[in-house]
């Protein structure tokens, strides 16, 4: 196998979760014309149909579909994986995009913000992860989950303590689920971006992905493509040794420097 190949995804499945916008839109392209078949899922029909339509205009070699879900639902969930089966035949990888947030201090997110974002980031990522690993221990061949956490989830997040504390469940959720899944050749690893020039940060912060120079090495945002290709690395045979982890792409990093003496 060339190494070429080792990052080939032709032909298998992918269910990306929350591939409305953003990361998980350009996920599902970039799957899709990779050969991939892909799922894409989020709580808005229009939008997943349009990205799936935008798939489908591309000429793109892989076929793509377009299943509503929203991944606090546990039947909604299961309903998204076995449609997934019934179409392709299997779930070969399972890429856990779907996540929210908003900004609050602590002593003001209520008790209903706090349990909404950590059901739609963590549990939301539990409920895909057991329904799908369902099907992956059935079939041959086995699978990859890859988990979306953030800087937030590993660094901390002021006033963003919900979206923080669930990104830091999901980390060490994948590296237990990680351990128990290793038996049923299923690889789970976690991708923790900083700040991705997403149409979400585009709305908050005025930046857009045009605005970001993907050449450049001295910068602190990244755009949705770079974030994909992590995405892909591990589904692919090119990451087969790696298992539980959590990768940071977050751009040059913050270095406290040695005080003059």
């Amino acid at each position: 196998m060339t190494a070429n190949e080792r990052f080939d995804v032709a032909g298998e499945t992918a269910v990306i979760t929350g591939s409305s916008q953003g990361i998980g839109k350009v996920t599902a392209e970039q799957f899709a014309e990779e050969g991939a078949n892909v799922v894409v899922s989020s709580r808005s029909e229009e939008k997943i149909e349009d990205v799936v339509a935008g798939i489908e205009e591309s000429d793109a070699p892989g076929e793509a579909i377009a299943v509503e879900c929203d991944v606090r639902d546990r039947d909604a969930v299961e309903a998204l994986m076995d449609a997934t089966v019934e179409e392709f035949g299997s779930i070969d990888h399972l890429v856990n995009n779907a996540g929210a947030s908003f900004m609050a201090g602590f002593d003001d997110i209520s008790e209903n913000g706090w349990e909404t974002i950590v059901d739609i980031n963590l549990t939301g990522t539990f409920h895909c992860s057991q329904a799908a690993g369902a099907h992956m221990q059935e079939q041959d061949g086995g699978g990859t989950i890859i988990n979306f956490a953030s800087v937030a989830g590993t660094d901390g997040s002021p006033y963003m303590s919900h979206y923080g504390a669930a990104k830091a469940g999901v980390v060490n959720l994948t590296t237990t689920l990680a351990y128990e899944y290793a038996p049923h050749d299923i690889r789970v690893n976690c991708i923790a971006p900083g700040f991705v020039a997403t149409p979400g940060v585009a709305s908050q912060m005025g930046v857009s992905a045009e605005e970001v120079d993907r050449d450049s090495v001295e910068r602190r945002m990244g755009v949705s493509e770079e974030i994909a290709d992590i995405v892909q690395f591990l589904a692919s045979d090119a990451a087969s040794y790696i298992v539980g982890e959590t990768i940071t792409a977050k751009g040059v990093p913050d270095i406290e420097e040695s005080p003059e003496v």
